[in-house]
């Protein structure tokens, strides 16, 4: 690494015109949701949980698929608001120097903070639709809550019948290409790549660091635990998102 101080960070940030802005479930704990893989993340807690999120599982149990909407029914996201980290992003975008907010969370705070949908690229989908496995039919969260709340454990397709599932990307699914290719473009045309609140753990995601520093690209990381390019990153911080992510952007 070049530095690791936070003045570095925000020197570099100052002087770009192009940012790339990639996050992960660490931008959102602050707003109560838990991430994954941190010390108190869903699958630390609780590995088999996993099995929820694998798609082959999902189809062929239906003992997986109650639990999972248990899950969705339970998760806080439906009530949480975007904290302070979410509303930075919103305010770089505001100064026209965000090439692109490429996000590996499905919680939807991102928009509701106010970024653009246009410039949201959602690597593993959206909690807030469900999609049906088998005619491809999208319909909206809140309709299916219903449906759970008034008993029905499993709920199947009102129109062919065929499993409903969250329209996130489970294990063994392939992410959306028009997605990839999005969350690609923008990675190039910035002229620095900023890694917020993700463990960098999961491909293709974290591969878009790789994207950035193979083309010369100051790669930028803030999360609370160490990440695999740290060594490789131009800095690190690893301190709160919350109140870090705001005094980075907001320029003087």
């Amino acid at each position: 690494m070049e530095g690791s101080t936070f003045d570095c960070v925000i020197d570099r940030l100052i002087d770009a015109e192009r940012i790339a802005v990639l996050t992960g479930a660490g931008i959102s704990t602050a707003s109560g949701i838990p991430d994954f893989r941190g010390p108190q993340g869903v699958w630390t807690k609780n590995p088999a949980a996993q099995a929820m999120f694998d798609i082959d599982e999902y189809v062929a149990s239906r003992a997986v698929r109650v639990e999972a909407w248990k899950h969705r029914l339970a998760v806080p996201v439906w009530t949480m608001e975007p904290n302070p980290g979410h509303l930075a992003l919103v305010e770089l975008e505001r100064q026209g120097r965000l090439t692109g907010l490429i996000t590996q969370n499905v919680d939807g705070l991102h928009q509701k903070a106010g970024s653009s949908p246009d410039l949201v690229h959602e690597l593993h989908g959206t909690v807030r639709f469900v999609d049906c496995l088998g005619c491809g039919r999208r319909i909206p969260m809140a309709d299916v809550l219903l449906r759970l709340d008034a008993g029905d454990e499993d709920p199947a397709c009102e129109v062919c019948g065929g499993i409903l599932k969250s329209a996130t990307v489970s294990f063994g699914q392939s992410l959306d290409r028009r997605v990839l290719d999005a969350a690609v473009a923008a990675t190039e045309a910035a002229d620095v790549f900023l890694a917020v609140g993700t463990s960098l753990q999961v491909y293709p995601a974290a591969g878009l660091c790789d994207i950035a520093l193979n083309a010369g690209k100051p790669l930028l990381i803030l999360n609370a635990e160490p990440t695999p390019y740290d060594d490789q990153a131009t800095t690190v911080l690893h301190t709160p998102i919350e109140s870090t992510l705001p005094r980075l952007v907001i320029r003087p």
